[in-house]
């Protein structure tokens, strides 16, 4: 038996599937505000990747988060696990919208669906789709699920976490997908940024991933007096740390989105190798998130970065 928002059946089965990655996973909180809300009295479990478990467990949306383990098509005994987590659900929630997640409505043996099959009970019938932003895109999406959406969702949750540091600080995100390095400023380059912010009174906090933290080094070579937190903070840590920041400057890649959702300031360096139009962070109000495009970041000078905090 079937059920939509609203109706009266007792503790439907919902389930909602956002695996990766981290920015597109952050632009989904509306989305999951806006279905907990279309769905109060459903069990809603959540199908994500691990990266994401300890952040959504601690979400208000989800009664239960499951590890979807991406099994390579050829592991039978992967594939049919897999179809045990999908099965059983009164309705589906497809946020993914992959390639991928398409076989996953046959191996959930079509269930009530809403996502990008054309098969599917609720398919997101926009012929523009592919070409949106996730987060209109989302909307949409559940606009035509029959699910209001949610024009900003409540973190007070996650704000409250991480380490308390003295103000006024600046979060740096240094950082980016290892095998993309021209989406990435130079660590010089945001070197001689932390200098500028230092002598404004400024204190510049690095973050990113222990891998990350070589960026770190480089940085404080230009700015011995900036903090170094590479590989010391959790997603909720980092949420908190960026909600009490004074701004945020990073390049594309998925803490930007993480603080922008927060409410941070924040700058976004974007070069040849991604369209702001259709990746970049979004704020919540005028002038929250701005965006600096340079075909290569290389060319873009620290006092151009600087100009466009002040």
């Amino acid at each position: 038996m079937t059920t939509g928002p609203g109706d009266a059946q007792e503790q439907p089965r919902i389930l909602v599937i956002r695996l990766s990655a981290l920015g597109d996973f952050v632009q989904s909180f509306g989305p999951f505000e806006a279905i907990r809300r279309a769905h109060p009295t459903a069990h809603i479990t959540l199908l994500t990747t691990r990266p994401f478990v300890e952040l959504a467990r601690l979400a208000p949306w989800f009664d239960h988060v499951e590890v979807d383990t991406r099994p390579r098509w050829t592991d039978l005994a992967g594939v049919r696990a897999l179809r045990r987590q999908l099965q059983g659900y009164d309705r589906v929630y497809d946020l993914q919208t992959s390639g991928r997640t398409a076989r996953y409505f046959w191996l959930a043996g079509r269930p009530v669906w809403s996502g990008h099959v054309a098969a599917a009970a609720l398919p997101h019938a926009n012929p523009w789709r592919d070409i949106m932003h996730t987060r209109p895109r989302q909307r949409d999406q559940l606009r035509m699920a029959g699910v209001a959406p949610v024009d900003r969702p409540d973190l007070a949750w996650l704000v409250g976490g991480g380490p308390r540091l003295p103000p006024p600080y600046a979060l740096l995100v240094p950082g980016a997908a290892p095998h993309r390095p021209e989406k990435r400023w130079p660590a010089g380059s945001y070197g001689q940024l932390a200098a500028l912010l230092v002598a404004r009174g400024i204190t510049p906090v690095i973050v990113g991933s222990a891998d990350e933290q070589p960026l770190a080094v480089d940085i404080m070579r230009h700015c011995p007096r900036a903090r170094d937190l590479t590989g010391q903070t959790s997603l909720p840590d980092l949420a908190g740390l960026a909600a009490r920041a004074w701004g945020a400057v990073g390049n594309d890649t998925g803490p930007m989105h993480l603080a922008a959702e927060v409410g941070c300031r924040c700058l976004v360096l974007f070069s040849h190798a991604s369209t702001p139009a259709r990746t970049a962070p979004l704020g919540y109000g005028p002038g929250q998130v701005e965006v600096l495009w340079a075909r290569d970041l290389t060319f873009l000078s620290p006092q151009r970065v600087a100009a466009a905090l002040w």
